[in-house]
């Protein structure tokens, strides 16, 4: 379960931790190309284990899936990756750090690179990270619910991306700013909790902020952490973070807010975010919404939104 007094340790806490339950490397980036069009991109490794610890072979209790994707106004690629641990199709190390399901990979910390590949898309990313990792909620210490549900969970929200994206029409040079989500705990949501919306925001005064809603059944728990250009992390608790939906869209039979209000007082934040493609539905074995998001209001900028549960 996940300990309070744990004090996250790097490179160690880059790489696996297999006596938890679940675990995951989200990497997400807005980006400019050089067609003046805006796009996103998500690469994402999921570890769920069937049972504590790791064996080789296919004793190996270790479950992976891979997730890609490629966002415009217009177009939404995505593909999935499965694997079973413990026979080289995927995993991670934590230094050199590697983690790879197939062909797509996600190598280096602070100097990365990113592939991945779809049927209809490809990329090939170099990032850079300009300031330092950020620990959210405690210490690295994130609390999910009155209940006491958490997390360990750390950010590179520094990243500056330059790279190609391979799209039906051709090929593209991007650039742009990226975000580095890690997080593991054994814990599932509380029994009242059907899903939650998460956003990472990029604001062009340089501050960044993430922040979540985890939807009970009368209720939402929210949690956020206000990050400063110079990387110096403020985390708030349960309320101080307002998430309200504005314009929904429906698709494939599910009616989802793509149009939202952010609002976290205590920093003057009242912002307005807006997918870049309300479309931005993630068709895969556990489907979800993920994409990149505009921002406007008290603060300007662009992010991304992942919603699940809807």
């Amino acid at each position: 379960m996940p300990d309070p007094d744990y004090r996250l340790s790097f490179p160690r806490d880059h790489g696996p931790h297999p006596d938890y339950r679940i675990e995951w490397w989200y990497l997400t980036a807005t980006l400019q190309g050089a067609d003046g069009r805006d796009y996103g991109v998500q690469w994402t490794l999921f570890r769920s284990a069937l049972a504590p610890g790791e064996d080789e072979g296919w004793q190996s209790p270790q479950v992976w899936m891979g997730h890609a994707a490629v966002t415009s106004a217009g177009q939404h690629h995505y593909a999935e990756r499965l694997a079973r641990g413990g026979v080289g199709q995927a995993g991670v190390t934590a230094e050199p750090f590697r983690a790879f399901i197939d062909d797509w990979r996600m190598e280096g910390i602070d100097e990365m690179r990113l592939t991945a590949r779809g049927d209809a898309f490809a990329y090939d990313l170099d990032l850079s990270a300009q300031g330092p990792l950020v620990l959210n909620g405690v210490e690295g210490y994130s609390v999910k619910s009155p209940d006491g549900q958490a997390s360990h969970y750390f950010s590179q929200p520094f990243y500056e991306v330059t790279g190609t994206l391979t799209l039906p029409e051709g090929s593209v040079e991007v650039t742009g700013d990226g975000w580095l989500d890690r997080e593991w705990s054994s814990q599932p949501l509380s029994e009242d909790q059907d899903g939650w919306d998460w956003f990472s925001l990029h604001f062009d005064s340089g501050a960044r902020l993430m922040g979540f809603e985890l939807r009970g059944a009368e209720t939402a728990f929210s949690a956020a952490t206000w990050i400063a250009p110079d990387g110096d992390a403020t985390p708030f608790a349960d309320g101080a973070l307002r998430a309200t939906p504005l314009e929904t869209t429906v698709f494939e039979g599910r009616e989802i807010p793509t149009t939202w209000r952010v609002e976290l007082p205590a920093r003057g934040v009242d912002v307005t975010v807006e997918a870049l493609n309300p479309a931005a539905w993630m068709g895969v074995s556990f489907p979800y919404w993920e994409g990149p998001v505009r921002v406007s209001g008290s603060h300007s900028g662009r992010g991304y939104l992942e919603m699940t549960g809807y």
